[in-house]
């Protein structure tokens, strides 16, 4: 074989694998499902229909949009079927929605596939998730999770046996300035500690609901240290004019 061929050829294979190698790396898997799969509680046989005081719910919502437009309601009544489900969603519901936007159904798994809002199994009576993102993680979310691991015996995509507790470990919840934090269905739990994260699942497991918001003292997100600027009464509208003009 010449020469030059055989060591272009050598080149090539070593760029090849060169490439190739940059994609081993394994992907972060997420806790959730992306793609449906039937089960004995989720499946399009498992009943779903809208109350009657939510369908009335669902209607004032639609009636929000102009008409050629009503699917844009799809989010909120995906919702809305969530909280009447139990804060999950089964493709029985998505049906439901479907057909009352008369959108067709794909249409709708994919919003419901899209958002993590949304949760298409079963989830316990307190879904417990927690940021690990960069803020959080550096003021301590690690030891949150590992506290609530260690506390309640599961993983992130887990659920008690008792079903009252189901874990997600998730992305920015938008609390950066309270951070470390987790929400437990609507309900922010900020400014954690490890006692405060002992204390949160205490109270719910006997029954009891924790009061929501900052565990340090905080009203908010003012500053922890106390403020450092706007710390006296603005001056009134006549701060600064001359008096000769």
């Amino acid at each position: 074989m010449d020469l030059c061929l055989l060591t272009a050829r050598v080149l090539n294979a070593v760029h090849v694998q060169s490439v190739r190698s940059i994609h081993r790396s394994a992907a972060v898997c997420s806790d959730n499902l992306f793609v449906h799969r039937d089960s004995p509680s989720n499946n399009v046989e498992t009943p779903f229909e809208f109350t009657s005081e939510n369908l009335k719910r669902a209607e004032a919502i639609i009636s929000i949009y102009p008409d050629g437009h009503k699917k844009a309601a799809v989010i909120p009544l995906l919702d809305l079927a969530q909280r009447q489900v139990g804060n999950w969603l089964p493709i029985s519901a998505m049906h439901a929605v479907a057909k009352i936007l008369n959108m067709p159904r794909m249409r709708v798994y994919e919003v419901a596939t899209f958002y993590t809002m949304f949760m298409r199994n079963p989830v316990g009576k307190y879904h417990i998730q927690v940021c690990t993102t960069t803020p959080c993680w550096l003021r301590g979310s690690d030891d949150v999770l590992a506290t609530i691991h260690k506390k309640l015996g599961i993983k992130p995509g887990e659920s008690t046996e008792d079903g009252l507790f189901t874990l997600s470990e998730v992305e920015c919840l938008g609390a950066c300035v309270n951070a470390p934090m987790i929400q437990v269905n609507d309900d922010y739990y900020e400014d954690l500690e490890i006692h405060d994260t002992e204390e949160i699942l205490d109270s719910l497991a006997a029954g009891k609901q924790p009061k929501a918001g900052p565990r340090s003292g905080r009203f908010a997100a003012e500053p922890a240290g106390g403020l450092t600027s706007l710390t006296a009464p603005p001056p009134g509208p006549g701060f600064g004019v001359r008096d000769d003009l």
